[in-house]
């Protein structure tokens, strides 16, 4: 059953996972979550009511992409994918991503990841032709020592999880002071998502995260996505649809609710 009232036409959810244990996990996973397969993810969005999905690799399969690819082949066109890759990529792969749906690559900066800030740059540079961005989860922060290295890049980069400063910061703290100069860079997205990833204070309002999401939302409603990182892997009591619709409803002003959901993600992901 949808959860009312119903969210815009197009809405998007910008970043949430596939699992199943027919795919093998990398020798450096960390998570090894249950399967949540196509039909499961099909449920949630009729309840949320959202229409279009980003496919993020997740860190246990390493740099093998087909769990996501394969899912993403069987959503159709209104998903989109961010893939992992390295500096050994072949430019052909990077074509051959392109054309199923592909649209970044991911740098996972914490344990499990598949790649480290060695392969930033030449990957950045890999995947600048094709139109591609950066997704970048770390411990927000390292922004400070980060960040001039991050707006050399010759990409645009997409900051999950409301930059997943662990523990949080208050928002005049010189690490949430990088995020937002990254941003005002003009080449810099961030996700409003996983709370529960960094919160000390937890649910159900966060209020040691809140106050970020909703500068951030104030200040840059142009560049601000929203996900919900289902299945939620690690969370040992996951949200609901329901807690996840109560925080958007919670954080994302009405007014601003079209560009976050609809027409931020047309264009960082190219939705038709």
């Amino acid at each position: 059953m949808r959860i009312d009232p119903p969210l815009p036409a197009g809405a998007c959810d910008t970043h949430m996972h596939f699992y199943h244990h027919s795919y093998p996990s990398s020798q450096a996973a960390v998570l090894h979550p249950p399967d949540a397969t196509v039909a499961d993810y099909r449920a949630l969005q009729t309840e949320l009511g959202t229409d279009r999905v980003v496919v993020v690799q997740p860190t246990t399969y390493g740099l093998d992409n087909r769990c996501q690819l394969d899912a993403m082949a069987e959503l159709g066109g209104a998903a989109r994918g961010i893939a992992v890759i390295d500096h050994t990529t072949s430019a052909d792969e990077i074509d051959r991503l392109d054309r199923v749906g592909v649209r970044g690559a991911r740098f996972h900066m914490l344990p499990g990841g598949a790649v480290d800030w060695t392969s930033l740059e030449p990957v950045a540079g890999a995947i600048a032709d094709v139109g591609w961005h950066i997704q970048l989860q770390l411990n927000g922060r390292e922004l400070t020592e980060r960040v001039d290295q991050l707006l050399a890049l010759p990409v645009t980069v997409v900051v999950d999880h409301v930059g997943r400063f662990m523990p949080p910061v208050a928002n005049d703290h010189p690490a949430f002071t990088a995020l937002c100069r990254l941003i005002d860079g003009g080449r810099a997205w961030v996700k409003i998502s996983a709370p529960y990833e960094s919160s000390v204070d937890g649910p159900p309002a966060y209020p040691d995260i809140a106050p970020l999401a909703q500068t951030l939302i104030e200040r840059y409603p142009e560049r601000m996505l929203w996900a919900t990182n289902w299945p939620h892997p690690g969370q040992a009591d996951p949200p609901t649809a329901g807690d996840l619709r109560a925080l958007l409803d919670a954080w994302l002003p009405t007014e601003h609710r079209e560009s976050i959901l609809v027409d931020n993600p047309v264009t960082l992901y190219g939705f038709d």
